[in-house]
């Protein structure tokens, strides 16, 4: 199931990021324990009432600085047509409408069906006596609020949610145990000329053109008599004239795939270097505990020697540290060399995040990394792990029982997490570290 797509849209300095920041900051801080994970808030998952959506900050949408500001919020405004299920209109209570909020309500009003006004900085009632100033941008009348204090955001986020109809929640034709294969990467680098050769027909239309998959097609493909679902990542869904900000959608609508996926792969091109928009996706991806393996294609057009695959791994490791777990293979789409050890690694991936570590074997394991590197703290307090055992599986989960939790340093958490990958493989596969105290209340996580 998709979550909905909802973008904030305004011009400048009428709260945009400071609502962004409001509705996401109830959700839990996320803390790696590995390096290299970049962090994006432009996008968030929002829950409020048991629904969940994704919230799209374009103020956060770089665009080219030789641009004007009024052209730069139009383009903004398009996009958020093109690309969101509904949109935030958001203007400022205390200043009123000014042109730019007419150019950009004349964008908008053919859409006017998936827009709500919001007035933004109504501190108190006073301003909500002024709103009547806006009814002449045609959304009717403008919902009240103030960003910063938090004023009437309960009450914006139930109106919200009453303009998402229940039927983009509920996808009855995916059966849940069936793994999800996501095809990943920025435009043009051969997702949809990978996923053709998987199913063995040309479903999707492949031109020289960057993004024009229109939208994620789900298709079913047996391996070895197993079923699986492909899920082709999108591009933008029309075709538009924009050319500013496409990539930071395309990154969301990567984002929504891995969402809905099992296993990522992600797809770099061997002629191209690694751009921010692949990081982005591949951290992304890791934090969602998603098995992962990279392929490179377009491998027919690099000059090789004995040791260029080699070059290539260290270059991905050192922009991607948070990726040494993930199985790397090399690639063409258009000569059809090793497309067939992509499924077959992901049947591999597949029985490592399903991999089981018997107990005695596990605290045999601990009890040797402990005598050659005992857990410390810098205050020097004493920290003791008693007990280690694996939980769950699909992601593979280590609980460990200590005295104190909170004193097992971030260094200690990735060092144990090398060592269990060093013994145990779970090659592509996230693995997931929990450490207990003897009280209920005394546990912490780490995601690996």
């Amino acid at each position: 199931m998709r979550k909905y797509i909802v973008s904030i849209v305004g011009r400048p300095n009428v709260g945009k990021s400071t609502l962004f920041n409001r509705l996401c900051r109830k959700r839990s801080a996320i803390v790696d324990f590995e390096a290299g994970i970049t962090r994006d808030r432009k996008y968030e998952d929002v829950e409020w009432n048991g629904k969940v959506f994704k919230l799209v900050d374009t103020g956060g949408i770089v665009f080219d600085s030789s641009e004007t500001m009024d052209k730069m919020i139009r383009h903004q405004a398009v996009l958020a047509i093109d690309e969101s299920d509904l949109i935030i209109f958001m203007v400022d209570a205390q200043t009123g409408t000014t042109d730019i909020d007419k150019e950009i309500a004349k964008i908008l009003f053919p859409h006017r069906d998936k827009v709500m006004l919001v007035a933004n900085k109504a501190d108190n009632e006073k301003f909500e006596w002024e709103l009547f100033d806006f009814l002449q941008l045609g959304f009717g009348d403008a919902f009240p609020i103030s960003a910063s204090q938090g004023r009437n955001t309960g009450n914006f986020l139930d109106e919200l949610l009453s303009l998402m109809p229940e039927t983009l929640e509920i996808n009855l034709d995916v059966k849940p145990n069936i793994t999800r294969i996501a095809v990943v990467g920025k435009p043009n680098v051969g997702k949809s000329s990978i996923v053709n050769l998987l199913i063995g027909d040309d479903k999707q239309i492949v031109t020289e053109i960057p993004g024009t998959t229109r939208d994620s097609i789900d298709t079913p493909i047996r391996y070895h008599g197993k079923d699986y679902i492909l899920v082709d990542t999108a591009g933008l869904r029309r075709k538009t004239k924009v050319n500013y900000g496409v990539e930071y959608f395309s990154v969301m609508r990567s984002i929504d795939a891995v969402d809905r996926c099992d296993i990522v792969v992600l797809v770099l091109t061997a002629d191209e270097e690694i751009s921010t928009q692949d990081i982005k996706i591949a951290s992304y991806a890791k934090r969602k505990m998603k098995e992962i393996m990279v392929v490179y294609n377009k491998w027919d057009l690099v000059e090789k020697q004995t040791s260029t695959t080699k070059e290539f791994v260290t270059e991905l490791h050192f922009q991607m540290p948070f990726l040494q777990f993930a199985p790397v293979m090399f690639i063409s789409a258009k000569t059809s060399q090793r497309i067939h050890r992509i499924m077959e690694t992901v049947a591999t991936i597949e029985e490592e995040s399903e991999k089981r570590i018997g107990t005695s074997e596990l605290n045999r394991f601990m009890e040797t990394v402990i005598e050659h590197r005992p857990p410390t703290h810098p205050s020097g307090k004493h920290v003791k792990i008693y007990y280690i055992t694996q939980a769950a599986v699909k992601p593979p989960t280590f609980i460990f029982f200590c005295n104190t939790p909170n004193l097992i340093t971030e260094n200690y958490r990735r060092f144990i997490n090398n060592q269990i990958r060093e013994m145990f493989k779970f090659e592509g596969v996230s693995i997931k570290l929990i450490f207990k105290g003897r009280k209920k209340d005394e546990e912490e996580d780490g995601h690996k």
